[in-house]
């Protein structure tokens, strides 16, 4: 199916994504922790200390390893 092309080469991004929209899907953009941060394992490890032994631990671990 030929198409032209926009100068400034959005057009294949915009057709993909009414594709998706039409599929009844939402374009949705998350800011994530960075693992190459420097500070990421500490904080990892600090999160996971709290977690330790709470009933949220097992059901998170039963979660992953249901679905994972």
């Amino acid at each position: 199916m030929p198409y032209t092309v926009s100068p400034n080469g959005n057009h294949r991004s915009r057709r993909y994504r009414v594709n998706r929209r039409s599929c009844g899907m939402k374009l949705l953009r998350v800011w994530v922790p960075d693992p190459s941060a420097p500070r990421f394992r500490e904080e990892a490890r600090r999160k996971a200390n709290i977690l330790r032994g709470c009933p949220e631990q097992e059901e998170a671990l039963d979660f992953i390893e249901e679905n994972f």
